[in-house]
């Protein structure tokens, strides 16, 4: 293998997109939308194509307020494209592309920031840029979300670009001090002021760690960079505050942002310890490196890109950790600078590192056993819609080829680590990390086609079936669950409800007052999706025409709308029931 310091900068480039295409792009498009959060961006995003309106996200007939227009002007952008639904006919490519293309863009930034340090600080490079590309690509947080079309690996891209070019700015004069300042108003464009938090965090944790007098902050130049900042995000949120008004403000600023840190919303509570615990997760197998590194970097009081790693690191742990609602998407933009710490405590040649690096490979062979048991522990999983999952993997070959990939993976890394072997610990861990790169195309791509068949292709066929029935676009209801990839592939007006009294009386209101919704006086009925289990109900099973077509747990059949109606006012006298579907709800759609 040739010395790392001959390789040139077009390897280290060409080399880290090689990896990004195999992580995040191979195989895309060959799984439909999951429910419930990519098809509301997805839908929203092609709502702008169809309608021109660029301004505010839509989507099923609302305005969506949640996150700011970036990642949904990206999907757009791709869906525009010629010919879209022959080259896309699961709507995913489109809506996945902006965060592969992310995370692949941040293993190149990686690579390179990475590759010049070891230039620049150490008396002989060692390519641990590979290993630190790698350490981010392989994180399991990093490869599911890259592949999901929703806001955070964009976020994270954006915030990795705000943070490593502040930093090289500080290093070198050659890299532009505009840099940072665009990436923050980006990634304010993404998901609003949380990127300036942590930005400004990390900045602070770094100024504290260091010695009086060692930051020359000036090289960033603040006060132009700010206004930068201000004048690439703040049009967008005057547009929208002077068009929408009050319920803009109320539900991006109030709730999205504000309630979201100070209270749990949507039953996303976690417990105070979670981030500490994704810390580790999210780095797995090499979460002992990571720990090393940490470490070092903490202790150490030199100006480096460890030590700034590391106050990046903590300060998206302290951030939201203070948060009252807590989800392990929030832990991302932290996986750039665990991938730092991790990759730069290889660095070092001295027995920590070889212990942490067999500690690593101890840890991918305990993942390997637990592989082993992968039926059992999928059947654990409580979604009705995965029953079937256990027995299908057990068929198939993925658990074997998993476990044999993780054990030679750790066998090679202990053969080469032992104290005989005298060689460096790129090679053991770059063993190490091949053996989880190729998990990717020969194993969990299998997996995700493997679960999308059992819980997105029933609901897609059901929903396009809907189109076939329908000469034009007629509202339809979903009941007793909410699948939004419904809205997207049958590309009609969906209303969700329940399947107690109480929703049977709303759907009735909403088919009559409901805008988006609303049914025609001369309709006679509309199609209904809904478990199997529906006709069960004595509420709705008088209602229902025979069984139209069945797709896994889920039915469709026709709801007589007189026959509605007549129920709906004797469950109203009866049982005192007023229509409660206008009352506000921030998760609405």
């Amino acid at each position: 293998m040739p010395s790392p310091k001959f390789w040139p900068i077009w390897v280290v480039i060409a080399t880290a997109v090689a990896l990004g295409l195999v992580l995040f792009v191979v195989d895309l498009g060959s799984v439909g939308l999951v429910d419930e959060t990519p098809p509301l961006f997805a839908s929203s995003a092609r709502g702008m194509v169809r309608t021109g309106d660029w301004l505010i996200p839509q989507v099923n007939g609302l305005p969506r307020y949640d996150k700011p227009p970036l990642v949904y002007w990206l999907m757009a952008g791709f869906y525009s494209l010629p010919d879209h639904a022959s080259w896309d006919p699961l709507g995913s490519w489109a809506a996945a592309l902006p965060s592969a293309l992310a995370s692949l863009g941040v293993v190149v930034l990686l690579a390179l920031v990475v590759a010049w340090w070891e230039r620049c600080c150490l008396p002989q490079p060692q390519g641990v840029w590979l290993p630190a590309a790698l350490c981010f690509g392989l994180s399991p947080l990093v490869m599911l979300w890259s592949r999901i079309g929703v806001s955070d690996s964009l976020l994270t891209a954006l915030v990795a670009l705000a943070m490593i070019s502040s930093w090289w700015r500080l290093e070198s004069p050659r890299i532009p001090w505009w840099l940072c300042w665009l990436a923050l108003g980006l990634a304010t464009l993404t998901k609003g002021p949380v990127a300036f938090l942590l930005f400004g965090l990390t900045w602070g944790l770094f100024g504290l760690q260091q010695r009086p007098g060692k930051l020359n902050l000036e090289r960033l130049r603040p006060v132009p960079g700010v206004l930068l900042s201000l004048v690439v995000a703040v049009p967008w949120f005057v547009a929208a505050a002077l068009r929408e008004g009050e319920p803009f403000v109320q539900s991006f600023f109030g709730y999205h942002n504000l309630q979201r840190f100070a209270e749990v919303v949507n039953r996303h509570e976690s417990p105070w310890w979670l981030y500490g615990a994704l810390l580790v997760v999210a780095s797995l197998p090499w979460s002992p490196l990571l720990l090393l590194g940490l470490w070092r970097a903490l202790v150490g009081r030199q100006v480096s890109l460890a030590s700034f790693a590391a106050c990046w690191l903590l300060a998206v742990m302290l951030l939201f950790s203070f948060s009252a609602t807590k989800l392990p998407s929030y832990w991302l933009p932290a996986t750039p600078a665990a991938a730092i710490l991790a990759a730069l405590a290889l660095a070092q040649r001295d027995p920590c590192t070889r212990w942490a690096l067999r500690l690593s490979a101890f840890t991918s062979f305990a993942c390997a056993i637990a592989v082993v048991f992968t039926p059992f522990w999928l059947a654990q999983i409580r979604d009705p819609d995965l029953v079937l999952l256990p027995q299908l993997v057990e068929r198939s070959a993925l658990v074997p080829l998993a476990a044999v990939l993780l054990l030679s993976g750790s066998l090679l890394v202990l053969w080469w680590s032992r104290p005989a072997a005298r060689c460096s610990v790129f090679r053991p861990m770059l063993g190490l990390q091949l053996s989880w790169l190729l998990l990717v195309p020969a194993v969990f791509c299998p997996l995700l086609r493997l679960g999308d068949s059992l819980r997105s292709q029933p609901i897609r066929a059901l929903a396009l079936q809907i189109r076939r029935l329908q000469a034009f676009p007629r509202p339809i209801a979903m009941l007793g669950v909410i699948r939004p990839s419904v809205h997207f592939y049958s590309e009609v007006p969906v209303a969700y409800e329940g399947t107690s009294a109480q929703s049977l009386v709303n759907l009735n209101h909403r088919l009559q007052a409901d805008p988006r919704v609303r049914v025609q006086q001369d309709q006679p009925r509309i199609l209904v999706l809904a478990p199997l289990s529906l006709p069960e109900s004595k509420h709705w099973a008088p209602l229902l025409s025979p069984l139209i077509e069945r797709q896994g747990r889920f039915g469709m059949w026709w709801l007589d709308l007189q026959q509605l109606g007549q129920k709906a006012m004797v469950l109203k006298r009866r049982q005192d029931l007023v229509p409660t579907w206008q009352l506000p709800r921030p998760e609405r759609f």
